[in-house]
């Protein structure tokens, strides 16, 4: 299976988690659902969920059958994500009127709506996380998972990556600041989605460390390709407005390095990803190929 088979194949078995675990658009609050599936289900790549499956899957052999937990877990990951992009593109964050080559969520739905369908799809992937009717992991387990994501989600990750990406906004940044706001922002998710697949592929200790250490790589990896397309790409390959970073006078590694330099650091972050899994066998073959695809993406 080549590494587009595989990303087909794990996005549509998320997508139909996703579809059966969320709300349906019916009685007094079908609006509300409405707007929260609005955006979840407007195309998008799940590089989180599948990030987690993937590592799961580099640990230990499902048989190509995921425990409702595994599942829960990536579902919740894409709502956290989903969650962070409808505010990202409200008025008083980027002030984006397309995502995903579509209108975005406040207006289709207004602002109100917009930031409270983010708000339910942030807290109703805790009450995923916390499902009652799933035993197939141990308390001990989930707790761990719904620990490590709260932690990249809040003011120590995406949330307090967002603030310092804001308030820098037209400042002078160097390259310290850049790499934090940067790690919170996007870094902080992406690391967790890797670490809590290593939870539920029941790693050693050193496993994790190591997996770790390949989630905050590709998390560098990711955010410097985000401004690179940004820079280089056109609104037809990003289903958004190209160029908002440099408008906006955003601190992105373009700006900062150049974009031949910047490239070379996403390059760097790729090979100490895979030199991080260097002590895992072939399991982790689909893991080793996301790192690159992250790399070579277009949008």
């Amino acid at each position: 299976m080549d590494i587009r088979e595989y990303i087909d194949t794990k996005r549509k078995l998320v997508d139909s988690a996703l579809e059966r675990h969320l709300p349906r658009e019916k009685g007094s609050l079908a609006e509300h659902v409405k707007a929260m599936r609005y955006s979840l289900f407007a195309g998008g790549k799940r590089v989180r969920p599948i990030l987690c499956l993937a590592a799961a899957e580099s640990l230990k052999d499902f048989n190509n059958y995921f425990p409702e937990t595994v599942m829960l877990t990536a579902c919740a990951l894409e709502c956290i994500h989903t969650y962070s992009l409808i505010h990202d593109d409200l008025p008083a964050m980027d002030d984006d009127n397309l995502r995903r080559g579509k209108p975005t969520n406040h207006k289709v739905f207004g602002e109100a709506a917009a930031i409270l369908a983010g708000d339910s799809l942030l807290t109703y992937a805790f009450e995923l996380l916390s499902s009652e009717t799933v035993q197939d992991f141990s308390a001990q387990d989930r707790l761990t998972i719904i620990s490590l994501i709260s932690r990249a989600v809040g003011p120590e990750g995406m949330v307090g990556g967002q603030f310092l990406d804001l308030t820098h906004e037209g400042k002078e940044v160097g390259y310290d600041m850049l790499r934090e706001i940067h790690s919170r922002k996007t870094g902080a998710l992406i690391t967790a989605s890797v670490q809590t697949g290593a939870v539920l592929g029941s790693s050693t200790p050193e496993q994790f460390q190591a997996l770790s250490l390949f989630g905050v790589q590709i998390g560098l990896a990711f955010q410097i390709i985000d401004d690179l397309l940004n820079v280089e790409g056109t609104p037809e390959q990003l289903g958004k407005a190209a160029g908002s970073d440099a408008a906006r006078n955003k601190a992105t590694y373009p700006a900062l390095f150049g974009v031949a330099d910047a490239r070379k650091k996403a390059d760097e972050a790729v090979k100490e990803a895979l030199a991080a899994l260097d002590g895992f066998d072939e399991r982790a073959a689909m893991l080793r190929e996301l790192a690159r695809y992250i790399i070579s993406r277009k949008r």
